[in-house]
């Protein structure tokens, strides 16, 4: 297996884009990422987007973005994993890198979802679902399901709703830095537990919104840039009733393990993290589930401050989906330019000394995971 480094990284900001095209959000951070990698020669292009068809009627995203970057005949796919569909084109592409088959790859994640009613986005959305059952039917939406993990967690452990305002507010702090997330604008704890109830004990500030945007990197055969130690990809039950353990997702706790497997890691060699905060309650779930604090204690290490700067691990510096926001195909790409651009120490919030990060990018329920490590040079 070759060495395989991510060489460039482009971003929109994040938020509402009302005079952009799904496609020319993409165009946009595909043509930073190959300016930032210095213009290379690209040998394929793989597109991560959920809802293209659906909300903005484009398919074909892979042929149309070759095109239109001027990248020639080169082999071009989307890729659809539900929310996780960033993390697997990339994913894809360093498999790939890795086995020899390519030497650099483009991957781009873009979604175009604000100019949609909620009740169409919600629609779409319930797609990530296996709606040949009766949960579907019977009501079932993501806020809803999270909703009653949230429940299932507070009588399982002592936490409260207040735990879920921290790590939504450690969220919003960390935005206000980042000039590309969606919402810059100061809140509180007390507007955080008294916002509008979209699914008990889920309020507004706890639920990731919707979101326009697009993110890019260039991965390349070689050790310059930052070099992506690890992946790790698992699938989960996508029914809540044939979950064996509600409050743990088994698709994360699987592709953690691969990766730290892969590395010779641990959690304990992690010093950033970007992790796929849907909702305020699937964070808590997922420092537990990706090791870095014991099962029923996410909530104890939110209130102790260990998931920010000066604590054991600082987590969705970004900005976080809550806050950096949530354009579905784009979010996995997303998280990962956060984590190159702290082991570059070119990141918003930066971590000091940052010199190995992790991101976790989450489809459905729990029906994807997908882990990635990566190490600044030197490492």
């Amino acid at each position: 297996m070759r060495k395989v480094s991510v060489t460039g990284i482009g971003m929109t900001k994040f938020g509402k884009h009302p005079d952009k095209s799904i496609k020319s959000l993409a165009v946009e951070a595909g043509r930073e990422a190959l300016r930032d990698a210095g213009k290379p020669k690209i040998d394929a292009i793989f597109v991560g987007n959920f809802m293209g068809g659906s909300l903005a009627g484009q398919e074909i995203l892979g042929s149309m973005l070759a095109s239109s970057l001027g990248l020639g005949a080169i082999p071009a796919a989307k890729m659809e994993g539900a929310c996780a569909s960033g993390g697997i084109a990339f994913r894809q592409a360093y498999q790939l890198i890795a086995g020899g088959i390519y030497d650099r790859v483009l991957v781009i994640g873009v979604e175009k979802m604000t100019h949609a009613g909620t009740e169409t986005v919600t629609h779409s959305i319930n797609t990530a679902m296996d709606n040949d059952s009766n949960e579907g039917p019977a009501g079932l939406t993501f806020p809803g399901f999270f909703g009653i993990v949230a429940n299932r967690y507070f009588y399982e452990t002592g936490a409260r709703k207040e735990h879920l305002a921290m790590a939504a507010m450690k969220n919003r702090q960390y935005a206000l830095n980042n000039p590309r997330a969606q919402f810059q604008k100061g809140t509180s704890i007390d507007e955080i537990l008294k916002a509008r109830m979209i699914c008990d004990p889920l309020g507004l500030f706890d639920c990731s919104p919707i979101t326009d945007g697009a993110a890019a990197v260039v991965l390349s055969a070689k050790e310059q840039g930052v070099q992506v130690l690890a992946s790790g990809q698992a699938s989960g039950p996508p029914l809540m009733q044939e979950i064996p353990e509600l409050l743990t997702i088994s698709a994360t706790v699987e592709a953690a393990r691969q990766t730290y497997t892969q590395a010779g890691l641990g959690p304990d060699d992690i010093d950033v993290l970007e992790l796929h905060d849907c909702f305020s309650m699937t964070e808590l779930l997922a420092i537990e589930d990706l090791g870095f604090f014991e099962k029923g204690t996410g909530w104890q290490a939110v209130r102790q401050g260990l998931t920010q700067h000066g604590g054991k691990i600082p987590v969705n510096t970004s900005g976080g989906l809550l806050s950096r926001g949530h354009p579905i195909g784009a979010t996995g790409v997303a998280q990962i330019i956060q984590i190159v651009s702290q082991l570059r120490g070119t990141a918003a919030n930066q971590v000091p000394g940052a010199r190995i990060g992790m991101a976790q990018n989450l489809g459905g329920t729990g029906a994807y995971s997908v882990v990635h490590l990566f190490a600044g040079k030197g490492v």
